[in-house]
């Protein structure tokens, strides 16, 4: 039976923290990748799930940068990880899968927003290719370990900015159309969010449940450094002082790490599956005309699309997915 894209009243919040979901809970023997692990909101994830037990694999672009943030925690070993190379993802996974038979939570973390047009080496827009074709294919490189964990979980951050833009299945990359960064984000995040939906109900026949999460707006992280002081007057945001404003609350990196770490280990969401969520608690959907960063529209969940969007991945990363 599919899962309800509504709200369960999981009893969590806007100001729950990631530490708050885990309290009581022992990971020992629990296997965790984070992708962008070493900072923002994936650094408090890695912090909070490691030191509940878990033994959590960080991929980085910079492994001697994440190697240097992550030296003080326990069980937590970092890789050099490219989402925008796939000879990067593919040397990963082999990484990982060297060490390791089973994964029980994958969470697609890492990511950019707001750039300048730039393209990867295979021509691709490079928010398209990070966020979303670097996770795909990572996640199917390491599918054959989320199966053999009997009971596992892949959380894909999207975002609030899916409603910035549905994905163009006939141009993804920019090549016909004219760019806009935000459009690109927006259509970067739809496409994490279509992703879990497709993801889930290829994977639940494995005891796989795939989740995608807006985790707030946060402003202290690394992700917004592409961010002008123009835009964050669009968005409504102002600094005066040091002090910063906003029509919408402003997360601490505590409170972003909540959403992926509910939907990574929440009993409540057993044998659920495929759903947008945020605020620890599975979203409702909205008007697609809104404006709001609450909620989810009808474009980011909608299942045909979701279906043609994995195809056309395929098709992108060469990489037909394995049974």
């Amino acid at each position: 039976m599919d899962t309800k894209q509504e709200p369960l009243g999981s009893g969590f919040g806007f100001e729950t923290s990631a530490e708050e979901i885990v309290a009581g809970l022992d990971l020992r023997g629990k296997v965790i990748v984070v992708s962008g692990g070493h900072s923002g909101i994936g650094l408090e994830t890695t912090r909070v799930l490691s030191n509940a037990g878990a033994s959590v694999i960080v991929g980085s672009r910079d492994p001697q940068k994440a190697k240097e943030v992550l030296s003080d925690m326990r069980n937590v070993v970092g890789l050099q990880l490219d989402l925008a190379d796939p000879r990067s993802i593919d040397r990963f996974s082999e990484d990982f899968l060297s060490s390791n038979d089973s994964l029980n939570v994958l969470i697609n973390n890492a990511g950019v927003m707001a750039t300048p047009l730039t393209r990867d080496s295979r021509g691709y827009e490079m928010q398209f290719a990070t966020n979303h074709l670097g996770h795909f294919q990572l996640t199917s490189r390491l599918w054959k370990a989320l199966k053999n964990a009997q009971g596992s979980r892949v959380v894909t951050l999207s975002s609030a900015g899916h409603r910035f833009a549905g994905v163009d299945l006939d141009d993804p990359n920019f090549t016909a159309r004219p760019y806009d960064k935000w459009v690109a984000y927006g259509q970067s995040k739809s496409a994490n969010s279509l992703f879990a939906v497709e993801l889930d109900q290829r994977g639940k026949e494995h005891g796989i449940r795939a989740f995608a999460v807006h985790p707030g707006r946060i402003l202290a992280t690394n992700l917004s450094r592409h961010i002008t002081d123009e835009d964050l007057k669009v968005a409504g945001i102002r600094k005066e002082n040091g002090v910063v404003t906003s029509p919408v609350g402003i997360k601490t990196i505590e409170q972003g790490a909540a959403t992926t770490v509910w939907c990574a280990l929440s009993p409540q969401l057993n044998d659920k599956g495929g759903v947008y969520c945020a605020n620890c608690d599975v979203s409702e959907i909205i008007p697609d005309e809104s404006q709001l960063d609450a909620g989810v529209r009808q474009w980011a969940i909608d299942k045909p699309t979701a279906g043609a969007l994995w195809e056309l991945s395929e098709q992108l990363t060469n990489r037909e997915w394995a049974s």
